[in-house]
C-alpha cells in the first residue's frame, strides 16, 4: 500500500470511529444523570464499562489465538491503560453528572490539538506552520460552536472542567501510545491487552461502587453501549486508523465529533439542525481537508542515534 493510500485508509478508519465515539458524552450523561435526577455514579460507568469491555476482550483474543504480548510492550499497554480505560473514562463520567454534555464538548475541542502535539513529539515529527494552523483554528471552531450553541452559563468554568481537561490529556497519552503500539502488534489486541491490564483496578472499583437502588432501563442500556463500543469496538477502528494514516493527521477528524453527535441528536431525540450547526460544520471540515493536504517532516536524527545499528 501507497503512502497515499495508506493515509486515505487511515483517515476513513478514523472516520468511522468518531462516529462510534460520538455518542459517547450524551450517553454518559444519561448513564450518569444529573444532581437533581442522579443515576449510577461516574466511577461506576467508568469502571464497570471497561469491566464488560476486557470480557469481550478476552473472548476476543481466544478467538483469534492471540499470543501474549512481548515483554518489551507492556510498558505501552500500561501507559494506554492508564489513558483511555482509566483516566478518561473516570474524568469525564464524573465532570458529566456536574456539566451538559454540549459544554463538555466545548473542552473536548482541545482533544484532537493535544493528540496532534504528543504524537509529533513522541514520533519525532515536525508538522508544518500550515498544519499548525489548521488544526489550530479547527479546535477553536469547535469550543466556539459549544460554546455559542450552549448559551452564557457555558462561559462559567466549573470545576468539573479541571476533570475534562484532564480527561482530554489521558485521552491523547492513550491515543498516541495505541497508535505507537499498533506498529508493533494487530490494533485490535492492543485495546483489549489494554483492557485486560486493568481488570486488577476495574473488578473490584466497580464491585464496590456498584449501585444499590434500582434503576431506569436506559441507564443499563447506556452503560452497554459505552461498554461495547467507544470502549471496545471503536478502538478497533482507531487505533489502526491512526497506525495507517499517522496520530498528527487522522487525530483531526476528530474535530467533527461534535456535530456528529448533533445529527445523531437530530436522528434519535428530535432535535432540530439549524444553520448555525451547519456552517461551523462545514467549517471544521475545511479545516480537517486542508490539514490533510500540509506537510508532516520527521526530524533529523541526532548523529549519535543514527549511527547506531536498528
Amino acid at each position: 500500500m501507497s503512502a497515499a493510500a495508506a493515509q486515505r485508509r487511515g483517515l476513513l478508519l478514523g472516520l468511522v470511529a468518531v462516529l462510534i465515539f460520538s455518542v459517547t458524552l450524551p450517553v454518559t450523561r444519561l448513564a450518569v444523570g444529573t444532581p437533581l435526577e442522579p443515576q449510577l455514579s461516574g466511577v461506576f460507568v467508568a469502571l464497570a464499562r471497561a469491566v464488560i469491555a476486557a470480557l469481550l476482550s478476552a473472548l476476543y483474543l481466544l478467538a483469534v489465538r492471540a499470543p501474549w504480548p512481548e515483554r518489551r510492550h507492556w510498558p505501552a499497554l500500561i501507559i494506554i491503560s492508564l489513558g483511555v480505560v482509566l483516566g478518561f473514562p473516570l474524568c469525564t463520567s464524573v465532570a458529566l453528572r456536574h456539566v451538559e454534555a454540549v459544554h463538555a464538548s466545548a473542552i473536548q475541542g482541545v482533544l484532537p490539538l493535544s493528540t496532534a502535539v504528543l504524537g509529533a513529539l513522541l514520533n519525532r515529527q515536525r508538522p508544518s506552520v500550515g498544519f499548525w494552523a489548521c488544526a489550530g483554528l479547527g479546535s477553536a471552531l469547535v469550543m466556539a460552536y459549544a460554546l455559542l450553541r450552549s448559551g452564557p452559563s457555558a462561559w462559567v468554568l466549573h470545576p468539573a472542567d479541571a476533570l475534562l481537561l484532564l480527561g482530554m490529556l489521558a485521552a491523547s497519552m492513550g491515543y498516541v501510545w495505541g497508535a505507537r503500539l499498533s506498529g508493533q502488534m494487530p490494533p485490535e489486541q492492543v485495546i483489549c491487552w489494554s483492557l485486560l491490564v486493568a481488570l486488577p483496578l476495574t473488578v473490584p472499583g466497580s464491585w464496590l461502587s456498584m449501585p444499590t437502588e434500582a434503576m431506569h432501563t436506559r441507564t443499563w442500556v447506556s452503560l452497554v453501549y459505552l461498554a461495547v463500543f467507544p470502549m471496545w469496538v471503536g478502538f478497533f477502528f482507531w487505533y489502526r486508523g491512526l497506525s495507517l494514516g499517522g496520530t498528527v493527521r487522522v487525530s483531526q477528524v476528530q474535530l467533527l465529533q461534535p456535530f456528529l453527535s448533533m445529527l445523531f441528536a437530530v436522528a434519535l431525540v428530535g432535535e432540530s439542525l439549524d444553520a448555525m450547526t451547519l456552517g461551523f460544520a462545514l467549517a471544521v471540515m475545511a479545516t480537517v481537508l486542508l490539514g490533510r493536504k500540509m506537510a508532516v517532516h520527521p526530524l533529523a536524527r541526532p548523529a549519535d542515534d543514527a549511527a547506531k545499528p536498528p
